[in-house]
């Protein structure tokens, strides 16, 4: 990934697990509280990828989707307040296709919503994390890319074009990068912590009842490898054997709650201790506080790097208005105006020195140095991946019991 005047983080190619990729696009616990929240049932998921794996080509290929002409409306399916609204307003006044929005809480959700429709789900822009990219595409929920109309592609950092999980963004274009850490209140908890085995010392001790674990499987997880020293992408059964006794049996009683956006209400509100966020939550967490000094960042090493990126559904009714609204997110202009809102970067050459010139306040929770880089690994579906949301699931029995 990239860093200031694009130092970056290694690349490497990297298989996608095995086993059964419903198993791995959406873990079976995972689909069990979807279908608690209505989504769907596993069975019915099941049934879904199965049918859309065996209908062929499902939506317009990339030569296609750019024969039409520009249609009236675009429809976005993506993370909840990640997408700034004078963005999407800007996109209409200047393009002309009206945005409808609707919002996910996870890949899974998205993923799940998708295989349901089997290519009629009526979106057209989708928000996926990188690492659920190549099973989304074996399973046909995304359509190719027709780069003819995505001329501003070349203002993407050479770092992340071409990604491991997308060669040659057939599918995929970064729309922006983060990582993990947490934040603690100086009030409750005074003596300095660095890392994630600080966190959860902490968690045990001073934050008892009041820590904030985030709702992705994953980061918890990941947290508790990275303190334990373990690969984020361990394909042991004797690392998640002991990551769930320790997180279920000696981390859970002391946690109050799993925050999907803990900087937008928990840190402001100071309604927590300690709480994991990515960078940018935490960001904009520290800037709605009326005393920002009281929370300090941490940035721990080693940590997760994410990616989270652009692409347009199988079936998309509006392909042509896809590929522009992406297109439009892509400039320079807009995009800087993208990463003021959502706090992450955008991954467009020259970004961080807009940010700069603009006085974009906090970058140092933004953009990060070569050496911080370094110490990040991006995590991958493996054939143990669905066992981060087992495990998350026993904490959350704890928690609610």
């Amino acid at each position: 990934m990239s860093g200031p005047h694009g130092a970056g983080l290694r690349r490497e190619r990297r298989p996608t697990g095995d086993g059964d990729p419903l198993r791995v696009l959406v873990p079976a616990a995972t689909a069990a509280r979807l279908s608690r929240r209505s989504f769907l049932s596993a069975a019915a998921l099941a049934g879904g990828i199965a049918g859309l794996a065996g209908c062929g080509e499902t939506s317009p290929t990339a030569k296609t989707s750019s024969d039409g002409g520009l249609e009236d409306v675009l429809s976005l399916y993506s993370w909840d307040d990640y997408d700034d609204p004078d963005v999407l307003e800007g996109f209409s006044v200047a393009v002309g296709p009206e945005v409808r929005l609707d919002s996910f809480g996870s890949n899974e959700e998205m993923i799940a919503k998708l295989v349901e429709a089997k290519g009629g789900s009526g979106y057209d822009v989708v928000v996926p994390s990188s690492y659920y990219v190549q099973l989304m595409v074996q399973n046909q929920l995304l359509m190719e890319l027709n780069h003819e109309l995505l001329p501003h592609l070349a203002n993407v950092m050479s770092e992340f074009r071409d990604p491991a999980f997308d060669p040659g963004n057939v599918h995929t274009v970064v729309k922006a990068w983060g990582t993990t850490g947490f934040a603690y209140d100086t009030q409750a908890i005074t003596r300095p912590l660095a890392t994630w085995e600080d966190f959860f010392d902490a968690a045990q001790n001073e934050a008892s009842g009041a820590v904030s674990l985030s709702e992705d499987p994953g980061e918890v997880v990941y947290a508790y490898f990275n303190a334990r020293g373990v690969d984020e992408n361990t394909t042991d059964d004797a690392d998640y054997d002991a990551a769930q006794e320790f997180l279920v049996g000696t981390i859970a009683p002391h946690v109050q709650a799993f925050d999907p956006n803990p900087g937008t209400s928990v840190i402001p509100g100071n309604e927590r201790v300690l709480v994991q966020a990515w960078n940018g939550d935490a960001r904009l967490g520290k800037l709605g506080s009326d005393d920002p000094e009281r929370w300090r960042w941490v940035l721990p090493s080693p940590t997760n790097l994410w990616q989270d990126n652009w692409a347009i559904a199988s079936g998309a009714p509006h392909p042509v208005a896809a590929h522009a609204f992406i297109n439009h997110v892509l400039d320079p202009a807009v995009s800087l105006t993208e990463l003021e809102y959502i706090g992450y970067s955008t991954a467009i050459d020259g970004v961080q020195a807009a940010a700069e010139a603009a006085g974009v306040e906090m970058l140092e929770m933004i953009f990060f140095g070569e050496e911080q880089l370094a110490t990040m690994t991006e995590g991958r579906l493996t054939q143990l991946t669905h066992r981060q949301a087992t495990i998350v699931d026993a904490m959350r029995a704890v928690v609610e019991g």
